[in-house]
């Protein structure tokens, strides 16, 4: 359909060869000689776009913009002007205008101004489109190569950005072979941690940073020269930082993007406190006995994360005053943000949020989420709209006001699964659905990971046959009995604590304040 332009100016007359030319282009042009006419005209017909004058007798071209957008806030206006002066250019900009050009205009001028404002989503979308059919031989390539761990990232984050730029280009064929390729690039992911993540964990061989050295290799040098806040919000994948982003960067600069390894599981309970004591989960049961519980110990499995980080910073020198705080609930959030002039008193701030953890979990067992968030670019989009409306985006703006060092992280990443593997297991065995723990546990081998001895990879082992089942790529656990109803219950749902690229990559950001 042709897009319909109303051009109010009072020299439309002069201006008529750049009408045919628009014309000839498949426009339809109105025209009118005054803003009183422009308006009414406006009021009357549904235009795409306006082309106005900014000085015209009667209604200047601001007042004609102002009565517009009251009437049509979301019609896109172009201002012409032979004024450069600054105050108009802010007024107009002021009154939402869409684009700014100077008098005289040339015809292609015109049409980059209607393509920009009325295709850019189009044409970004068949440019992205073509530029990604380019690089898919490339990153096919790559995914047969040997990849070290370094190289991994690297792959991980291209394919994230493809993702995230496909998404609105509407091409459902493209995204088809887009989710193909990420398929092959998680079956090769999986195959090369089950080769190589005994040999990082015992030191057979040299691994990236993981949960257990994350802060010691990225945050402990920089605590105790300078005032730091460790922002971890639980659960975030990389895709959903690439999303968050733009906001935060309005009033951060992101001095560094970093991605690092969970170590496995991937789960809170394992990659959390790693991170915070600054071990691996069978080292943390060693020396702080009274910290660590076991699978099937009752209680909270993280009700220890400040001691074992106070713990983690003695054990490093760090002599500082530190405060750690874990958000659960909203109230408490925004309380937090009340009081955050008490925060300032410490030297290391410790802030851990557990909101999109609560959203993955709450979109299985809620049939609104589940509508809310019914693929990825959903699941991101409502990310999106928890932070912009968060305390913890106010917090961000007060510690950015201060000028304070920001890292932001997470402790492990989550995978939406849609293909459900058996395994049998005794009624010890632990519920999460992508990895079990346990005895007798009976599985096919070619389905899951399997370390049948969780010492060499430094887990906790409960009794002599106990052996650890990770469920790979987009795949979940159910027991035979019952299984119809657990496969469609928690199909399409997102989980975490095995292996796949979105839970073991996860992103480590440096913030530096504006």
């Amino acid at each position: 359909m042709e897009a319909r332009i109303l051009w109010a100016d009072d020299e439309i007359d002069l201006l008529k060869p750049h009408i045919l030319f628009l014309e000839q282009k498949g426009y339809i042009v109105e025209t009118s000689n005054n803003g009183r006419d422009a308006v009414d005209m406006a009021k009357e017909t549904h235009f795409d776009i306006i082309f106005l004058d900014e000085n015209m007798p009667g209604y200047s071209g601001l007042e004609t913009l102002a009565l517009i957008k009251d009437s049509n806030p979301l019609v896109p206006v172009i201002m012409i002007t032979k004024s450069e002066e600054e105050h108009i250019m802010e007024e107009a900009i002021g009154g939402q205008i869409s684009d700014y050009l100077i008098k005289p205009v040339n015809p292609n001028q015109i049409l980059l101004s209607l393509k920009k404002n009325l295709n850019t989503k189009e044409l970004v979308s068949q440019k992205n489109t073509s530029d990604y059919q380019t690089e898919f031989r490339q990153i096919g390539m790559r995914l047969n190569d040997r990849l070290d761990f370094e190289e991994w990232k690297e792959v991980y984050k291209t394919l994230v950005n493809w993702e995230v730029k496909l998404e609105s280009s509407g091409d459902n064929g493209m995204e088809e072979v887009f989710d193909m390729q990420k398929k092959d690039a998680n079956t090769q992911f999986c195959k090369y941690i089950e080769s190589n993540y005994e040999d990082w964990v015992t030191g057979e061989e040299e691994g990236p940073i993981m949960s257990n050295n994350l802060l010691e290799k990225k945050v402990f040098n920089v605590v105790g020269k300078e005032p730091v806040f460790l922002i971890v919000i639980d659960n975030l994948r990389f895709d959903q930082w690439k999303i968050l982003q733009p906001l935060i960067s309005e009033y951060f600069n992101v001095e560094s993007e970093e991605l690092y390894y969970s170590i496995l599981p991937t789960a809170t309970q394992y990659a959390r406190n790693a991170m915070f004591a600054g071990l691996m989960p069978i080292e943390i049961e060693k020396k702080h006995p009274d910290l660590w519980l076991n699978e099937n110990d009752e209680g909270g499995k993280n009700m220890h994360e400040e001691a074992l980080l106070a713990a983690n910073l003695k054990r490093h020198g760090k002599q500082v005053k530190m405060s750690y705080h874990k958000v659960i609930k909203l109230d408490f959030a925004r309380r937090m943000v009340d009081k955050f002039n008490d925060l300032l008193n410490n030297d290391f701030n410790v802030l851990v949020y557990n909101f999109v953890d609560m959203l993955s979990h709450a979109r299985t067992e809620m049939e609104v989420i589940k509508e809310l968030a019914d693929d990825e670019a959903a699941y991101r989009a409502l990310t999106k709209t928890w932070f912009e409306h968060s305390p913890l985006k106010e917090m961000l703006q007060k510690i950015a006001a201060k000028k304070i060092k920001t890292f932001l992280t997470t402790d492990h990443g989550t995978i939406k699964v849609d293909n459900p593997v058996q395994i049998i297991g005794d009624r010890q065995t632990n519920t999460n659905l992508r990895y079990k723990v346990g005895k007798n546990l009976n599985y096919k081998e070619k389905e899951v990971s399997v370390f049948k001895s969780p010492k060499n990879i430094k887990l906790p082992q409960e009794n002599m046959s106990s052996s650890y089942v990770f469920a790979k790529e987009n795949d979940f656990f159910a027991y035979p009995n019952n299984y119809n109803h657990y496969a469609n219950y928690y199909k399409n749902t997102f989980q975490h604590g095995g292996i796949s690229l979105e839970e073991v990559i996860i992103p480590f950001i440096e913030l530096t304040a504006k």
